[in-house]
């Protein structure tokens, strides 16, 4: 945030600084957390994840007016990763203003980035969501709030289009997904970038520019400063709403082939152990591949190593067997081909 006009010297207003109406990129953003949090179950706070950035400070903004209105208690969580110089000052201005604009508990999370695995964005989002998980756990909320916008959205399929994602990667950010027992919330997944700045700009909020979002060292700021503006200027403006809405189109076949998968994995699980290659040829490739994907994450593959590469080769065991040895999933975990059956 800007040190010209930090959040903490004002709470969110209901009315623009004219005084006349209702700002239409508020009352969006405002209608978009009121959707994500009507029916939402729990007697806990909702916590929002605010970095002081336009994003996360236009939807803290909105949920400390949407939430009190539905009988809601609204906490915020900032998280400090300490990679920038300045970082603790920062968080500790963030958390002013949520004190000042209402919220309880706020609380800012230290994290350490060193150490973990991957690449610097992906350790820090590591890092991140395990504070954001801890402290929703040690209150017993509700549920988290994220930031994401839909100019997110399409920036994630455009990666993982990059990337060769098959569905699963290209249905994107879920608007709400369980993680280790904690609701993440995403209202503004259908709400433009440019709104969640004309919300904060409306309510006299300067949010913080944080430079790693212009670092060309990261490939999603090379995708958000270069490649999606040259769709937009190629494609017209259209390009990104229709970007995201492919990943909901996605989101929705994946999870219904995801239910075809667990019902057909059950039926292929054979009598003695393992699953049976005769039950298993007879799915459909799509549903197959995503019967192994699970099994494997059964058998203790953490999701972030097991690859399409591993899928394939148990997928091989059973359309293309030839002898071939066991199959290694991440951690060492060997599948084989036996009597009719994949076992480990």
């Amino acid at each position: 945030m800007s040190a010209r006009s930090e959040p903490g010297s004002r709470a969110p207003q209901s009315r623009t600084r004219a005084g006349t109406s209702l700002a239409p990129p508020v009352a969006g953003v405002r209608l978009a957390v009121r959707r994500a949090l009507t029916g939402l179950s729990g007697a806990g706070p909702v916590l929002v994840a605010c970095s002081g950035g336009a994003d996360s400070l236009a939807l803290a903004a909105a949920t400390a007016f949407v939430a009190p209105r539905l009988g809601r208690r609204a906490g915020l969580v900032t998280v400090d990763h300490g990679l920038q110089p300045g970082s603790a000052g920062r968080a500790e201005r963030v958390a002013g203003w949520a004190r000042e604009a209402g919220f309880d508990p706020v609380e800012v999370v230290t994290v350490s980035v060193t150490g973990r695995p991957g690449g610097p964005e992906a350790a820090a989002r590591e890092a991140r969501y395990d504070a954001l998980l801890a402290t929703a756990r040690r209150h017993g909320a509700a549920g988290v709030l994220l930031g994401h916008t839909r100019d997110d959205q399409a920036e994630t399929v455009l990666l993982a289009l990059a990337r060769g994602a098959g569905p699963r990667g290209l249905s994107g950010m879920p608007p709400r997904r369980e993680w280790d027992g904690v609701p993440l919330l995403r209202p503004l997944l259908d709400v433009p970038r440019a709104d969640t700045r004309g919300a904060c700009a409306a309510l006299g909020l300067a949010p913080w520019e944080d430079p790693h979002n212009a670092d060309p060292a990261y490939a999603r700021s090379r995708v958000r400063a270069d490649v999606l503006p040259a769709l937009v200027r190629a494609l017209g403006p259209g390009v990104v709403d229709n970007l995201a809405r492919t990943a909901r189109l996605l989101a929705a076949d994946t999870a219904a082939l995801d239910d075809l998968a667990a019902a057909a994995l059950a039926e292929v699980r054979a009598a003695e152990a393992g699953l049976s290659v005769d039950g298993l040829a007879a799915l459909p490739p799509a549903v197959r591949t995503r019967v192994l994907h699970a099994w494997a994450r059964e058998l203790g593959a953490t999701p972030a190593a097991l690859s399409h590469r591993h899928v394939a080769a148990l997928d091989a065991l059973v359309t293309d067997w030839h002898g071939q040895g066991a199959v290694h999933l991440p951690g060492g975990l060997p599948v084989r081909r036996h009597a009719g059956r994949l076992i480990t």
